[in-house]
Parts: C-alpha cells; sequence; structure tokens
C-alpha cells in the first residue's frame, strides 16, 4: 500500500472515531507500526491530527475538509479525473486553473504543454511555475489561508481586463438543481468571475461531492459545459445534468 493511500486510511478512520490507537492502524494498513508511527508524524506537521501517547486524534472539523487531507482523499479518481480533463485541452489555449485537489492533478498533466494557465492558487502555481512552455499569469489578492486560493477584488479584477478559453473548475458542492458551489463566499465571487470570463468551463468532480450544496452559490450548472468526474456518480444525478445540456464523461 502506497503513502497516499495509507494517509487515506488513517483519516478515515480518525473521522469515525476520536481517537484510534496506533496498533489498530496497523492492522488496518496491513503496515508496521513503526511505518504508522512515521505517517501520523507526517499528518501531524500538516495540521491533520494530534499524536497522542499511542495513538492519534483527529484535527479535522466543520464542514470544510483542509485542502491537505482532501489532496489525500480519492486520489486515484482524481487522478482518472485530471488525465480526462487534460485531455480536453488544447495547445495554445488560455486556461483558467481552478484551485483544489482534483484540478491540482489535472495540473500535473499540463506542465508539458503550450498554454497560457492563470491558477486559482498558490497549489496549481506549485505545479506549473517551473513548467518551461507554459505561460503563468498570477491574478493577485488575497491569499485565503489553508486553501492558498486567491480572493477580494483584485483577484476577481483579473476577469474584468482578461478573458480565456477555457475554465478547469473544482467544487465543493455539485447538484442539478443547486448546481456549483463553494464553502468560501470570497472564494466562490472568484470562481464565478473566472466562469463569467471564459469561453468554456470544465467542472472536474469527483462524485463525493454529488448532491451537496454549499454555503456560496458558483453558477448554474447550465453553465458547465462539459463535467468530468468518476463512475460512482448517481445515475439519476447524471441524467438530470444531461437534460440541462452539459456533456457528462464518466472516468
Amino acid at each position: 500500500m502506497d503513502v497516499a493511500k495509507r494517509h487515506e486510511l488513517i483519516l478515515q478512520s480518525l473521522r469515525r472515531g476520536d481517537r484510534v490507537g496506533v496498533g489498530e492502524l496497523a492492522e488496518l494498513t496491513g503496515c508496521s507500526e513503526m511505518t504508522v508511527r512515521r505517517d501520523l508524524d507526517q499528518l501531524e506537521k500538516e495540521g491533520l491530527l494530534r499524536r497522542v501517547r499511542g495513538a492519534a486524534v483527529s484535527m479535522l472539523t466543520g464542514e470544510e475538509t483542509p485542502f491537505a487531507a482532501r489532496s489525500k482523499q480519492r486520489l486515484d479518481v482524481k487522478r482518472r479525473i485530471g488525465v480526462e480533463v487534460a485531455s480536453l485541452i488544447e495547445d495554445g489555449e488560455t486556461v483558467v486553473l481552478d484551485g483544489g485537489s482534483t484540478t491540482v492533478e489535472a495540473a500535473r498533466l499540463l506542465v508539458n504543454r503550450r498554454l497560457t494557465v492563470l491558477p486559482l492558487s498558490l497549489h496549481g502555481l506549485e505545479v506549473l511555475r517551473a513548467a518551461d512552455q507554459v505561460r503563468v499569469v498570477v491574478p493577485g489578492g488575497d491569499l485565503r489561508p489553508g486553501e492558498q486560493s486567491f480572493v477580494g477584488p483584485l483577484a476577481e479584477h483579473a476577469f474584468d481586463v482578461m478573458r480565456f478559453d477555457t475554465m478547469i473548475l473544482g467544487s465543493c458542492g455539485l447538484s442539478a438543481r443547486n448546481g456549483i458551489s463553494a464553502h468560501d463566499l470570497a472564494e466562490g465571487a472568484v470562481k464565478k468571475a473566472a466562469v463569467e470570463a471564459s469561453s468554456r468551463v470544465i467542472a472536474a468532480v469527483d462524485s463525493s461531492k454529488f448532491g451537496r450544496t454549499a454555503f456560496g452559490r458558483v453558477c448554474p450548472i447550465s453553465d458547465v459545459d462539459v463535467l468530468v468526474t468518476d463512475t460512482d456518480a448517481p445515475a439519476d444525478e447524471i441524467a438530470e445534468i444531461r437534460a440541462h445540456g452539459v456533456e457528462v464523461r464518466l472516468v
């Protein structure tokens, strides 16, 4: 079992209980207790748990899961989505890359492409900053703690003066009825401005986000041109989304 999968299992286990022992985690992951302790040390450094004697306690609270945790969840699915999204991007395009763990997986596959990309978070910027053929444009604005996303009037203003071929859009929640939504209102406002400034919107959303509606509405589902998700997405929601004229790709 690789490190990413072990971390995902550990965090899932902590969500089910306030305190989980090292021995229990070793049995869950099929690894030695020494390996589990190293994993716990790393996750503690990322602020996702707290070490206590012989066990770990979750630090995940509130409605929004931190980026560091999301980046370890459903990683295989997110990578498949990333591959499909990247295949839809043509060389020479101007692209808005939304913040989020799924869109970062798409970014990893764009580093050798000839593109102009505006990343909406430092996570995407970090992936693309050394790419030889990618022209990276930074929007400015304030950095949202944790998510490291650009928010505020300066970030929104970027979309008053620029237009893009494609936006790769992430989502905290997605439904046919309520569309795309975000936990943070300021972040949602930047996403909304980016959608309006883009000729095409590709939503990269794994099935765990289906049926959820976060606090801030970004756009109706009809504003999405292509939805890339995984085969676990609920069939009734997929059918309703397609009825809105959205192309849906299941990976």
